[in-house]
């Protein structure tokens, strides 16, 4: 899958291992890591159904469009499909075996 940012500095951070680790700290940066390295493995976002760990949903309210991957709880790696239009199910749902582009919006606790 191709990986995105929405911001440089974003970016910046989570290709530099020194970076990430001042930035979220030596547990956060380690689980960060994995799970860039498992959606860049990934050939589309289906594949991360199988990663039962990852924990890969899609989110509501406020952050309706993107979706998330465990990191520490209660911290979550936010992102969202980078295809337009974006592409659909016949039910008007995400087609999560046709998303190959994500964006990386960022990393926080999705449940305040």
């Amino acid at each position: 899958m191709v990986i995105l940012f929405k911001t440089a500095k974003l970016e910046k951070e989570c290709n530099n291992e020194n970076l990430m680790k001042r930035r979220f700290g030596a547990k956060r940066a380690g689980l960060l890591k994995r799970r860039l390295t498992e959606l860049a493995a990934a050939t589309a976002l289906q594949d991360l159904r199988n990663l039962p760990q990852a924990r890969c949903h899609e989110l509501k309210g406020n952050l309706k469009g993107c979706l998330s991957v465990d990191l520490d709880h209660p911290y979550r790696l936010v992102f969202e499909p980078a295809h337009n239009p974006l592409p659909k199910k016949a039910d008007g749902g995400l087609d999560w075996s046709k998303v190959t582009v994500i964006r990386i919006v960022g990393l926080e606790d999705t449940h305040e």
